[in-house]
């Protein structure tokens, strides 16, 4: 019997990077669901070429064009997650991928969780400002959580079984970016063109922007405190331009180990998929150039004025981390739409999390999604109010 499978923001490099992968194996897999907001010119070649059953259109323009042009395709098509329920019947899938992106993936993580048997999470705010709550369903409809990001991957495939009493420390890799040797005095002339040719690695506008801040790493450590219950002591970020390796861990046994891997995001989607070994995936031969010479080295905050944030985090989950989240994005997009400066991105990003008004979430834990997403939408047009 074939594996079931939904792909939640399916027509984004993640999903497409899955959708690579199954159509080696469709002999083994079936895509039961396919999501998507806008995107219905690709969304459209994906339910054919795996003659998908189910869509779910969060667009209500692009859902009624859809819907018209599926008519009589024995295609249910669907504007919202509440029809996960019509679609799934209480029958549980192998394996769900979130690769929606921003904060709208959430809401859609945890409305899936009881209808999957495993689900792979790429999708960075959903962990941070929801984990509490995607933890409490794990839990409840005893659900596998695999990440994806290709750091907590690594630390996830890294620790195994091991205690957490058992880890002396652990280290993620940063790239640095396009600018970890940019001159500091040109950084306020630093364009969108130019902040988005990442060195390494294939991204979106969105990550591409946080990895060249390197807000990115703080999201990561966030994310690795919340998926592991390590404390922010125990966590540290090592800059490494090659990324060759993606993460360090160091035991109390004396061992340390490090993952290595090409960048190529397929490389932890396909292992989140086959876990024990169900099929070989070509990759690059070791680099002995890149291994004898893997060149760590730390941070410069001057440079990278957003990792000060590490420093003012709370050790519980809070309302806080959506408030960072909140702000980082809107930041971003104004970044993007030229109306700000490169640093103004970090600059502004302390001053507004620094602000009594949101220091309070500190002591907060979130309850629900609708309050996640009502403190996001405030902290945005905060943000609104300061630049224009």
């Amino acid at each position: 019997m074939k594996k079931k499978i939904a792909i939640l923001g399916s027509t984004g490099s993640i999903g497409k990077s899955l959708i690579n992968i199954l159509k080696k194996d469709k002999k083994n897999f079936e895509i039961i669901l396919l999501t998507v907001n806008k995107n219905i010119k690709d969304l459209s070649k994906q339910v054919k070429q795996f003659q998908v059953k189910n869509v779910i259109i969060t667009n209500k323009s692009k859902f009624l064009i859809f819907k018209k042009t599926f008519k009589n395709k024995k295609v249910n098509v669907f504007n919202n997650y509440k029809s996960l329920n019509k679609i799934f019947k209480n029958k549980k899938l192998y394996y769900t991928m979130n690769a929606i992106t921003g904060l709208e993936g959430l809401s859609p993580t945890l409305k899936i969780i009881k209808f999957t048997k495993n689900i792979a999470i790429a999708n960075k705010e959903s962990i941070i400002c929801g984990w509490s709550l995607i933890n409490r369903h794990l839990s409840k409809f005893k659900t596998k959580f695999i990440p994806i990001d290709s750091e907590h991957f690594s630390i996830w495939s890294l620790i195994e079984k091991a205690e957490n009493q058992n880890i002396e420390k652990l280290f993620i890799t940063a790239s640095g970016g396009p600018f970890i040797n940019y001159p500091l005095r040109k950084f306020k002339s630093i364009t969108p063109k130019l902040a988005l040719k990442h060195p390494n690695w294939k991204m979106g506008k969105k990550i591409s922007i946080d990895s060249a801040t390197m807000i990115n790493k703080v999201f990561e450590i966030i994310e690795a405190r919340k998926i592991f219950n390590l404390d922010y002591d125990k966590l540290d970020i090592l800059v490494h331009q090659k990324s060759y390796v993606h993460a360090i861990v160091k035991f109390t046994n004396g061992l340390t180990k490090l993952l290595i891997h090409d960048t190529n995001m397929t490389i932890p989607i396909f292992n989140s998929l086959y876990p024990n070994f169900e099929k070989i995936i070509k990759s690059n031969y070791l680099n002995m150039d890149i291994i004898n010479n893997l060149d760590f080295k730390k941070i410069e905050i001057k440079k990278f004025p957003a990792v000060k944030i590490l420093k003012m985090l709370p050790s519980k989950n809070s309302l806080y981390e959506t408030v960072i989240v909140a702000a980082n994005d809107k930041l971003v997009h104004l970044f993007l739409e030229k109306k700000i400066k490169f640093s103004d991105i970090s600059k502004l990003l302390l001053k507004t999390i620094n602000n009594k008004e949101f220091l309070k979430y500190k002591r907060i834990t979130p309850k629900n999604v609708a309050q996640i997403e009502q403190l996001s939408n405030y902290v945005s047009l905060k943000i609104n109010s300061l630049v224009i």
